[in-house]
């Protein structure tokens, strides 16, 4: 394994990438640009971009197939490619919170072996209709976007075990997110939330469900059999 750390060094510009490079941390610099000579890393499996003066990336990252974990957090970002759905490789990690996101592409949809989605603190006001092919994901992280609804594909996501929706604008919830079978965490903190699905009560591994500040909930009647089933209602 070839790696190199090059975090919080001040740099403004890409360094010279040694030949075999399956490990890239740029972290906390300056950097506004990426040079095409990148997507010659074909081997690359980590790639860390996060916290410098990234606008754009181009299309062309398409061709990192070995990548598992990408960190493009923090940056300047108001869009990204497609191409991030063409990623096959990206079995881990996805962390592109903090950034300035309008939308998220149907394409990422295609990133059927990722675990981990971090899409917090953007300007997302809606999902993809179609969110069946992030069918491996175990926590997707959605946290102060601009949210006021999820589709009912969300209830496809088989394997997830955290959702996070806190600080978004959502006044409701689909009844699908009770095919959630694996979930174990819901945090619905800081919505418009005035009911809960009744689907919810079937979720018999959820363990932590947050509901606070959610000025105008009513809570259902069936809430405190499922808290005494053994699952934590923050109110």
């Amino acid at each position: 394994m070839t790696s190199l750390d090059l975090g919080s060094r001040g740099l403004t510009d890409f360094p010279v990438l040694p030949p075999g490079l399956t490990r890239l941390d740029l972290y906390a610099n300056e950097i506004s640009s990426v040079p095409a000579s990148l997507w010659e890393c074909t081997g690359l499996e980590v790639l860390n971009l996060a916290s410098n003066r990234l606008s754009s990336l181009p299309p062309g990252i398409s061709a990192l197939k070995s990548v598992h974990t990408l960190d493009l957090a923090h940056n300047r970002f108001e869009s990204l490619p497609d191409e991030l759905g063409d990623l096959a490789g990206l079995t881990e990690y996805l962390y592109i919170s903090d950034n300035r996101l309008t939308a998220f592409p149907s394409a990422w949809c295609r990133l059927g072996t990722l675990k981990y989605l971090g899409c917090t603190d953007n300007r997302l006001t809606a999902l993809p209709s179609d969110l069946s092919g992030f069918s491996s994901l175990r926590e997707l992280r959605l946290y102060r976007n601009g949210l006021t609804a999820l589709p009912e594909s969300i209830g496809a996501l088989g394997a997830l075990r955290e959702l996070h929706l806190r600080g978004n604008r959502l006044t409701s919830l689909p009844e699908s997110i009770g095919s959630l079978g694996e979930l174990r965490q819901l945090d619905l903190r800081e919505n418009l939330l005035t009911s809960l699905p009744p689907s919810i009560a079937r979720l018999s591994k959820l363990d932590k469900l947050d509901l606070r500040w959610n000025k105008h909930f009513r809570e259902p009647a069936w809430l405190r059999d499922f808290e005494e089933a053994g699952c934590m209602v923050l109110r």
